[in-house]
């Protein structure tokens, strides 16, 4: 691929699991790239230490999948989409499995299912507590093998190929494929296609503390944003109740099944269980509830962190449940079957992004998305709590399937320009780049997290309009880099978010804020148009 123009049938920025799925999905009838901002690996998928939900236990519904979604989102779910997912849910298990990922059997049952907060079952099947890296190395094993599949890694995307007859690369119109920097060579590289799938996850780099990947930087939110697609729903940012709190190790998620497994949340100076004092349902309440108790006993006395304890579980329990986290816990000197673990609230997942329909298109022509990026319908205000890997695996495969169904509605590329670096040079100020980021990620935290203000709020908007003037000058004038080119991104994606929240005059699910403490009667997305 020495070239710079690369012509596919259809581009996929993203490989994780809604990309791989749409890319197994559409190769046996067409040629598909997959592009990775860095390693394959490096998304959320691998992250993922908690399981996929579905219906496989006896006595388990349906509708019982879809009412926990629901209650979990706090009305704002589309319920459509709810069903749409739920009901394909089991077939998508199937699939994995098919592909080889080994997933825990059961004693009596196929499988294991383990139980989460916010469920009214036992329906997540997993992979010890590392259910994304055995997903996606399955899907990874099987795009490699696949001669219609090309993987290319280190490709940062810059913005959506777009615009009429190949005239402008910005702006409204249908979408070609993606311009993208070359980490290995420096070169901006156009990958066109008749259709193009942002799989590009969410915008968790946005903030502080965060348990999304390096590149969670909201680039697919704040491409289609740009290039004219409507973003919905961006104040609401799922915040994981506990993540490990520790200085030399940064985002290591403690998952949700330790409490579903029994663990305790308390105070560390008096060994209080606190959850109970919140809420009936205790430790098993839905993440939202749990993180604002945390959030609330943190600041109330002053800690750094709270407790999380399972050690009055069997250690033979505690080590087979939680390999994983018990080997890396060990690592660090904390012994998790007669030692608590100390834990914060951080960044988890992001509920809104680029509006979608059932078959994963947006409002662009040729523009499909699946995954985080999206806001489907199916979270609402809150996700549910494994219903993440799900989302990936069916509305990957429903994007695919729309495609290879009208592939013959939808027209080749038309010439498109190629980027042009003319008239810029290489920065001499690369400290600008590193400041406004570390900025932004600061205020975000303080006055766009856990729990909001209106003057918080607007003092977030002063500031990320400054920063964006500086941003677009220097965009203007230098050649774009991987730091540039996400805080580009970073500063679309907060704006997104502060505008939104501004927008919400309510509490509801993840967006709290102590003006408007009460929930209205009627739930309304919060839709932004370019």
């Amino acid at each position: 691929m020495t070239d710079q123009n690369h012509a596919f049938d259809v581009v996929i920025i993203g490989s994780g699991a809604a990309g791989l799925t749409a890319a197994l999905n559409l190769a046996p009838s067409h040629r598909v790239a997959v592009l990775a901002k860095g390693a394959l690996s490096e998304g959320s998928t691998a992250h993922a230490q908690g399981g996929i939900a579905a219906v496989l236990e006896p006595g388990d519904t349906f509708d019982a999948h879809v009412e926990d979604t629901m209650i979990a989102g706090a009305g704002l779910n589309n319920r459509a989409t709810v069903e749409y997912v739920v009901e394909n849910a089991p077939a998508a298990i199937e699939r994995l499995a098919a592909l080889g990922v080994p997933f825990n059997p059961g004693e009596s049952e196929r499988w294991h299912l383990t139980r989460e907060g916010g469920h009214s079952h036992r329906r997540i099947v997993h992979v010890d507590d590392a259910t994304g890296w055995a997903v996606q190395q399955a899907l990874e094993d099987a795009a490699r093998d696949h001669p219609n599949i090309t993987l290319v890694p280190d490709m940062v995307a810059i913005d959506l190929a777009t615009g009429r007859h190949g005239q402008r690369y910005s702006g409204e119109g249908h979408v070609w494929g993606v311009y993208a920097l070359n980490r290995r060579n420096g070169r901006v590289e156009l990958f066109t296609g008749r259709a193009t799938i942002l799989a590009t996850g969410g915008a968790g780099r946005a903030y502080l503390y965060s348990t999304a990947p390096r590149g969670a930087t909201g680039d697919g939110i704040a491409m289609a944003w740009r290039a004219g697609a409507r973003v919905s729903n961006m104040e609401f940012m799922q915040f994981h109740p506990t993540c490990l709190y520790n200085l030399e190790v940064k985002n290591f998620l403690i998952t949700e099944a330790v409490r579903g497994e029994g663990g305790h949340l308390k105070i560390p100076t008096t060994g209080h269980r606190f959850m109970p004092d919140f809420d009936p349902r205790a430790e098993l309440a839905p993440r939202d509830i749990v993180a604002r108790a945390i959030d609330h006993e943190i600041k109330r006395l002053g800690l750094d962190y709270v407790h999380l304890d399972i050690s009055h579980m069997p250690a033979d329990f505690v080590r087979e449940h939680f390999p994983n986290i018990y080997t890396k816990l060990i690592g660090l000197g904390i012994d998790i079957t007669t030692q608590p673990i100390p834990v914060v609230p951080a960044q988890h997942y992001t509920c809104g992004g680029v509006v979608v329909d059932l078959k994963g298109r947006t409002d662009l022509p040729g523009l499909y998305a699946a995954g985080e990026v999206t806001q489907s319908g199916l979270h609402g205000a809150n996700r549910l709590a494994s219903n993440s890997l799900l989302e990936c695996l069916v509305f990957g495969e429903a994007a695919a399937g729309h495609i290879m169904r009208h592939w013959d509605d939808l027209p080749a590329p038309p010439p498109i320009r190629p980027w042009d670096e003319s008239r810029v040079s290489d920065s001499d100020e690369e400290v600008i780049v590193q400041h406004n980021w570390r900025e932004i990620r600061r205020f975000m935290w303080d006055y766009v997290g856990i729990v909001r203000t209106t003057k918080r709020l607007e003092r977030a908007h002063h500031r990320i309009r400054l920063l964006r003037r500086e941003v677009e000058e220097y965009y203007g004038n230098f050649r774009v880099t991987p730091d540039l080119i996400e805080l580009r991104n970073l500063v679309d994606v907060a704006e997104l978010i502060i505008r939104s929240a501004l927008r919400r005059k309510e509490s509801r699910g993840l967006h709290y804020t102590l003006d408007y403490p009460d929930t209205l009667i009627d739930a309304q997305d919060t839709i932004l148009v370019p």
